[in-house]
């Protein structure tokens, strides 16, 4: 029996756009399946089966005493085919302006020449370094973006966060769809995911030989590179695995050659702040230098994920683009920018503010939630460096309907998508809060995963 309407003790939440009900009750179109075989199943037995499934499988987030399973949600997150289809568009676009920014900030600085950001935003920027600007120019140097989407209170999708370091999740969402689907037998089926990520990971990473670079202790998501190891047959290895030799990259236990180094490391420069090599620089640099192997995401990509270019986006899309962005920007505050600054602290307990170089939702401080003492602390804090913090409007982001002790239940929710060599992927992970009226959905902090399921025309 299709479903009709919200169930019963399903409240909305006030100010947030719930994803699958209308305001008044009606279950949106593209959910009425999914919600009508969930139905049939029983969401307690379709979410126990996927517990079972999360740890008969080991989907495991987090490294050492934070490892733990991570949850996945028995009601995927869904949208039609003509709604994907406008965020892929939206999603392409902003990735590409910021393909073409790095580029620009390591060549010719013409955004900057034209007032399009200002001329100091580089500066402080932990990912600008001189090594990069003077090694041949990689094609794409954002191998894999990442975004944070959200949907605000109109129903808007817009991005609250661009990733396009080392973006996470990818296999999470394989894992999630292999358990949710079976658990909605009747429901429509959505287009496939693992195939298309293997092919174009593989189509992104080029000829040659490709190791992903990412054993290492405490990377939260250890799990994950497994998983993309099995997926795409490229061995998983750490720094200590790799030498450099006559110039070019090596693997040290049987030293053939490697062509594509796939860095999923925390570590994403060339060199510390006291200007040594990193280990990554001293085996890769030289090799970078003669153009004999190549590094997705890039060196250098970082300057597009700090958080004062976040600010300018939409206005890099118009110059890089020549259009209008089709998916726009949280509202946003440079607060290295005066007028910017006096506007952000007029606001400071209504707006989100978050460090430059932040990742992880840490630092990040929320003005409507703080006290008055943290308020006065952040004051002080912009006040003695104003170019190490930017400033958000914040966002009530929409709810999905969850299982909760075997009740549909509304949780916060946001949205993982991926771009994969400037190509958006069929799929992602929707994070959810686990808590009622919670709105942090970081897995490393609690956040749970949905499946996301783009239905065919």
């Amino acid at each position: 029996m299709a479903a009709v309407g919200t169930p019963a003790g399903y409240a909305p939440t006030n100010g947030a756009v719930d994803e699958a009900f209308h305001p008044g009750g009606a279950v949106r179109p593209v959910y009425a399946g999914v919600l009508a075989a969930l139905e049939a199943a029983s969401p307690a037995a379709a979410a126990a089966a996927i517990a079972a499934g999360v740890e008969r499988d080991g989907v495991v987030h987090g490294a050492g005493d934070g490892a733990h399973p991570l949850a996945v949600d028995a009601v995927p997150r869904v949208f039609s085919a003509a709604e994907w289809a406008r965020l892929a568009a939206g999603l392409e676009q902003r990735i590409g302006a910021l393909e073409a920014f790095v580029a620009d900030a390591f060549g010719a600085r013409e955004a900057f020449a034209a007032g399009v950001v200002p001329p100091d935003l580089l500066d402080r920027c932990p990912w600008f370094e001189d090594d990069v600007a003077a090694l041949p120019q990689p094609r794409p140097r954002i191998g894999v973006a990442g975004p944070d989407v959200v949907r605000d209170a109109s129903g808007e999708l817009v991005v609250l966060e661009d990733n396009v370091r080392t973006p996470t999740l990818m296999t999470f969402a394989l894992a999630a769809r292999r358990l949710v689907a079976p658990a909605l037998a009747g429901a429509p089926r959505p287009r496939p995911v693992e195939a298309p990520l293997r092919a174009a990971l593989q189509e992104m990473a080029g000829d040659g030989a490709v190791v992903i670079l990412g054993r290492e202790p405490g990377n939260i998501v250890w799990w994950e590179l497994e998983q993309l190891a099995r997926l795409t047959g490229w061995p998983l290895v750490g720094i200590g695995d790799l030498a450099q030799r006559d110039g070019r990259v090596v693997r040290r236990d049987d030293g053939s050659r490697v062509d594509v180094v796939w860095r999923r490391t925390n570590e994403d420069r060339l060199r510390a702040d006291d200007g040594r090599l990193t280990a990554l620089g001293a085996v890769l640099l030289e090799p970078l230098r003669r153009g004999a192997v190549r590094v997705v995401n890039a060196f250098g990509t970082g300057i597009a994920d700090d958080k004062r270019t976040y600010v300018y986006v939409e206005q890099l899309v118009r110059f890089f683009c020549g259009a209008e962005p089709l998916l726009r920007s949280v509202p946003a505050w440079d607060l290295a920018v005066d007028e910017q600054r006096a506007e952000a602290l007029d606001r400071l307990d209504e707006l989100v503010f978050k460090p430059r170089d932040g990742a992880g939702g840490e630092g990040i401080v929320l003005g409507p939630q703080a006290s008055r003492e943290e308020l006065a602390k952040l004051r002080d804090e912009i006040a003695a460096d104003p170019s190490a913090w930017i400033a958000q409007a914040p966002v009530a982001l929409s709810t999905h309907p969850t299982v909760v002790d075997g009740r549909l239940t509304p949780r916060h929710v946001d949205l993982r998508p991926f771009v994969v060599g400037g190509r958006v992927w069929p799929g992602g992970l929707s994070r959810f809060a686990q808590g009622a009226g919670e709105l942090v959905v970081n897995c490393a902090q609690g956040g749970g995963g949905k499946d996301v399921w783009i239905l065919p025309d």
